[in-house]
């Protein structure tokens, strides 16, 4: 068995966040020793590095339950789990679509910035007004 601290060095995951898993339900209970300190078990542990590994990966507390549930049933086609991991792609891919806007918006202002005075500085006036950006990134 695994103290919470053991648990914490073994997976990555923060004390609090593994205390928090467990109020959400994505972690049994612990059960508790004579002392009442939190112990683990192997297969918890692993449960663990599983939620770790989806929290890396940007999946939502929903997803993952979700995920857990179904790993519960092996025997069950894989197509859920599929369309869980496909609509978090779509969501990063999302997400890196508006940063390359970003990105390329940061570019044009910083690239305009020639002058040696706040008063005269471009990225100040682009901040201050939206009309001076070519794309919309809101």
């Amino acid at each position: 068995m695994l103290t919470i601290g053991d648990l914490s060095r073994s997976t990555g995951v923060k004390v609090p966040t593994i205390r928090y898993y467990e109020q959400m339900g994505l972690l049994s209970p612990a059960e508790r020793s004579e002392g009442n300190q939190r112990r683990y078990s192997v297969a918890e542990r692993d449960r663990l590095s599983f939620i770790r590994h989806a929290r890396d990966l940007g999946l939502t507390i929903d997803a993952i339950r979700e995920l857990i549930e179904l790993s519960q049933h092996p025997e069950r086609p894989c197509r859920d789990a599929d369309r869980i991991a496909a609509a978090q792609l779509e969501t990063v891919r999302a997400k890196i679509a508006r940063l390359r806007k970003l990105e390329a918006e940061l570019e044009r202002i910083t690239s305009h910035c020639h002058s040696n005075q706040i008063r005269d500085c471009y990225v100040i006036r682009a901040l201050a007004d939206h009309g001076l950006c070519e794309a919309d990134h809101d």
